[in-house]
């Protein structure tokens, strides 16, 4: 899968308390985002009459979070190092918390990763693979390796076979290693063999050693056709061999040389590459983490709101109420994505987010189904205000992951881009809303216990907020 680059440091450290009564006493983030939303509701055009739209418009302030245009790569050895090693840092900082001395075990690993790959950036010569689904006799080896030899200390190694099927078709990772894999087919070609050259990964350099049979086909015409089912850069990477020993050193030629006069561009994409794949992938295990550390805070936020729509009497109290709750939802979505934007900077993304959500109907779609969960159950389970509680908070969850995807995207990237967050915003939340869709009954659960956990009317607010359904 794709994978998000290194986000900057976070400007806002706090963390999400693990009580909700402490966030009332906030009433100077309350303020200010109370500030926020207002403007928001008058950009919107929006009435600001019902404690759903209100909390709809509040959800947005607190999700923002992944993803949109990406920092710039690195473009050489020693920055893509550093990114690694400021990934390390996020690792310490957020596996330490739950579990320290199984962060401590997955630290090992990969700091062993890294040494092993520091150790094949320092590999001199070139390594070369020769694959295939039927590659040619292992007794050739010798000849091509003759054939290629220059003034590069050249390794080959001839691989087994490439399974005729195969469930992913992913390329076996020991050929990552290699700066060129030379991949031998037999014309006319398989669909094993295409298949095959289509999940080539784009960065990985080959060459395609073309094993043809004679016959009336000419050598033009067979160039023609392999061009018309390969790719552009593929077909300008053709050798032609009429499987003969005698022949191979001719046939290989143009390799050789490219070898000779490309040896130090190939070593220098093959340590990019692997760099660029190690981040990848550590990449994708911190995102794995944010996440366990963001649904829980995903949670408390929406059974939040949904406590705050219920509260309230009045909008005012209730966009109050919503701004406090956001507000320090956002910072610790900025704290857990490394996200250096400030928050007026996030407040303004989140409102897209919301605005979209809004637009797409994500609070009709779940207070249609709760109507007619009402009239299914009767007043067994939803009573009074618990209708719009509880599409304010579905709408919260939407919002909240649509904001963690665009903070993921974002990773990197010092500053919004407001239009290109307004662009991508309907797509984000459309995917979060259809990823939730799928969680409706587990939502419906959580509603329920919530529900249960309410206190008496006339409770102090502060109690109420702090009705939370267990996880």
């Amino acid at each position: 899968m794709t994978l998000p680059q290194l986000a900057g440091l976070a400007m806002v450290r706090q963390a999400m308390p693990t009580t909700i009564k402490p966030w009332l006493p906030a009433i100077g983030t309350g303020v200010m985002g109370w500030f926020a939303l207002d403007g928001l509701l008058r950009l919107s055009h929006l009435p600001i009459a019902s404690g759903l739209t209100l909390a709809g418009l509040g959800l947005g302030a607190s999700l923002l979070r992944r993803r949109q245009p990406r920092g710039p790569a690195p473009t050489d050895v020693p920055g893509w190092l550093g990114r690694l090693e400021q990934l390390e840092g996020q690792f310490l900082r957020l596996a330490a918390e739950p579990a320290p001395a199984k962060a401590e075990l997955a630290s090992r690993m990969r700091k062993n990763q890294l040494a092993a790959l520091r150790q094949e950036l320092d590999r001199q010569g070139l390594q070369l693979a020769l694959v295939g689904t039927c590659p040619p006799a292992l007794a050739l080896q010798p000849d091509l390796i003759e054939a290629l030899r220059g003034s590069e200390i050249l390794q080959l190694h001839w691989a087994h076979p490439l399974p005729a099927w195969s469930n992913d078709w992913s390329w076996p990772e020991a050929f990552a290693a290699c700066d060129l894999l030379i991949h031998h087919l037999r014309t006319p070609l398989s669909a094993a063999d295409l298949r095959w050259l289509e999940a080539l990964p784009a960065a990985q350099p080959a060459w395609l050693l073309v094993e043809f049979s004679r016959g009336d086909q000419t050598l033009e015409g067979l160039a023609a056709e392999l061009r018309s089912q390969l790719g552009q850069d593929l077909s300008q990477r053709l050798l032609f061999w009429n499987g003969l020993p005698t022949t191979l050193a001719a046939s290989i030629s143009p390799l050789a040389r490219h070898l000779a006069s490309a040896g130090a561009e190939l070593r220098r994409g093959r340590q990019l590459r692997r760099l660029e794949q190690l981040h990848g992938l550590w990449q994708c295990e911190l995102e794995q983490l944010r996440r366990q550390h963001f649904l829980p805070l995903q949670r408390r936020t929406q059974w939040l709101v949904a406590a705050g729509v219920v509260a309230a009497p009045l909008p005012s109290l209730d966009l109050l109420v919503l701004a406090v709750a956001n507000g320090l939802m956002l910072r610790e979505m900025a704290r857990l994505w490394d996200c250096p934007w400030t928050f007026e900077q996030l407040q303004a993304a989140a409102s897209e987010l919301a605005k979209a959500a809004l637009a797409q109907g994500v609070v009709e779609w779940s207070s249609q189904l709760l109507t007619g969960l009402v009239k299914l159950h009767g007043a067994t389970w939803l009573v009074g205000g618990a209708l719009q509680a509880l599409s304010a908070a579905y709408l919260t969850r939407v919002v909240a992951r649509s904001m963690a995807d665009m903070l993921a995207l974002s990773a990197g990237v010092s500053e919004p881009d407001l239009a290109e967050i307004k662009r991508q915003a309907p797509l984000l939340v459309a995917k979060a809303a259809a990823a939730e869709k799928l969680d409706w009954p587990a939502f419906l659960e959580q509603g329920r216990q919530w529900l249960r956990n309410l206190p008496p009317a006339g409770m102090d607010s502060s109690e109420l907020m702090a009705a939370e359904p267990t996880p």
